[in-house]
């Protein structure tokens, strides 16, 4: 479709942006428009993307030069196109799933933001702000296509191969997950499927709901289980430590680096690395992680010498973080290379009929631990269980159960009726940061009966390390009643 050619006038130049060098710098490809929809400022970046010169497009209405068609070829015309919808409205707009056509004919899927430009209180343009996303969408049509080939190369085998596998997997460590739930029971094959690939994992789920339990599993039954597993919980470190921690460092590489420290990349060298709370990366923290799964290779903190691992990769969060992508707090290129076999682990309000296969199994091992002979629970502590919703999920019924048989003289425990925390009223006003991180550590010390440390502990619960918690407690004059 040929282009327009409107006449640039001097009411444009208002619109240019002061500082081209910048502008001009940047990886984004960069359009700037007048109120009639007339391209003002085009920057290098987007001159390369599209194959389009900035003197053949400045004054032009860019729409009818690589935004007028469809990726099917139907016409796109301009009164739909989000860009200069917010010439008309004012409103910034984001489009994920969309493409430009190049001067040459052909296409590009782009990611692109239209913002609008005002002038003292006065609309005067908008600047749109785009980038190409052909290498993300190719990632995800081959993970499709890997994951179909994956479905039926275990149909085939399930088919084919029905009795020996059974026979394999008599000889050979399961799964130690319980449950028998249909959800669960999905989740443990997906697990069987991807622990002896070298793929990367990414585990989604609630706190609490053992995350780091499939994380060990995946290891256990991989063909690195003969080496180590190294976790990380990147939501326990600063941005500066946690650096340190992932890639080691050099002595002298800061104050307090007395001598050369391995970093847990270095660690887990042949084995298996677990990244828990992977969202809580710093954006610096996503790109050096980025460039050790592409390159397999880093340099610790001061020094230049780089050091080639081989780990397999596993990773988990509770948050969204394609959401998180969206908001801008996690790198989009990372996200896709995290995500090559997502798992997820459902909370236990989902899977309520798994509960007394739970409680049987952490009453063995409590048995043990605490030197009891409990058989079990009465059938009305049971129905307690089973009409509770856990919001902590396995980790907080596994407190619940523990503290019962704490508490237990006889065989059988007797549970009773189990209410959430009761939540804060609204009064009408607002609290600090402070005040509310301090009412969440009591509530979760209270439960607890104030236990800190160990495994059933306020510290693990909330994720930090002791030391940590004992800090905020001190800072924020939390203390244990009389």
């Amino acid at each position: 479709m040929a282009c327009k050619h409107p006449r640039v006038d001097d009411a444009h130049v208002d619109f240019l942006p002061e500082n081209k060098l910048l502008l001009n710098a940047v990886g984004e490809g960069i359009y700037g428009f007048d109120l009639e929809g007339n391209a003002v400022f085009i920057n290098p970046a987007a001159e390369r993307m599209t194959g389009w010169k900035a003197e053949e497009l400045l004054g032009k209405n860019i729409h009818d030069c690589h935004h007028h068609s469809h990726a099917d070829g139907n016409p796109y015309p301009q009164e739909e196109c989000p860009i200069y919808n917010t010439l008309h409205d004012g409103i910034a707009r984001e489009i994920s799933h969309d493409l430009f056509w190049r001067k040459d004919g052909s296409s590009f899927p782009v990611h692109y933001t239209s913002t609008p430009v005002y002038k003292n209180d006065r609309l005067i343009g908008v600047v749109a702000i785009f980038r190409d996303i052909s290498i993300q969408k190719q990632t995800e049509a081959s993970l499709r296509e890997a994951l179909k080939q994956v479905q039926a190369l275990s149909e085939k085998l399930a088919n084919e191969n029905d009795y020996l596998l059974t026979e394999l997997a008599s000889h050979r460590q399961e799964v130690n997950i319980s449950g028998e739930s249909e959800t669960i029971q999905s989740l443990i094959q997906q697990i069987k499927l991807v622990a002896n690939t070298s793929s990367t994992v990414l585990i989604n789920g609630e706190n609490g709901t053992g995350k780091e339990l499939v994380a060990r599993n995946i290891h256990a039954l991989s063909d690195r289980s003969d080496q180590p597993l190294v976790s990380v919980n990147c939501a326990a470190f600063s941005p500066t430590l946690l650096e340190s921690e992932l890639f080691g460092h050099e002595k002298g590489a800061f104050t307090g680096a007395t001598s050369r420290r391995k970093g847990r990349f270095e660690l887990a060298h042949q084995g298996t690395l677990f990244l828990d709370e992977v969202a809580e990366l710093s954006l610096e923290a996503q790109s050096k992680l980025l460039r050790v799964i592409q390159e397999q290779e880093f340099e610790r903190v001061g020094s230049s010498t780089p050091i080639k691992v081989d780990i397999r990769l596993v990773t988990a969060t509770h948050h969204d973080l394609l959401k998180r992508v969206e908001q801008g707090l996690f790198r989009m290129d990372l996200y896709y290379r995290l995500n090559v076999f997502p798992l997820h682990v459902p909370p236990l309000r989902e899977r309520l009929q798994d509960i007394p296969l739970l409680v049987s199994d952490i009453l063995l091992n409590l048995n043990h631990k605490l030197g009891k002979k409990i058989k079990g629970v009465s059938k009305q502590g049971m129905q307690h269980l089973m009409a509770y919703h856990w919001p902590g999920n396995v980790r907080e019924l596994q407190n619940v159960i523990e503290r019962q048989t704490i508490l237990c003289h006889g065989q059988i425990l007797q549970i009773p009726a189990l209410q959430a925390e009761p939540q804060p009223q609204d009064k009408g006003e607002f609290q600090t940061l402070q005040q509310v991180e301090a009412a969440h550590i009591r509530r979760t010390l209270k439960r607890l009966n104030w236990r800190i440390s160990g495994p059933n502990g306020a510290a693990n619960l909330l994720g930090l390390p002791a030391s940590t918690l004992r800090s905020r407690m001190l800072k924020l004059g939390i203390k244990r009643p009389a």
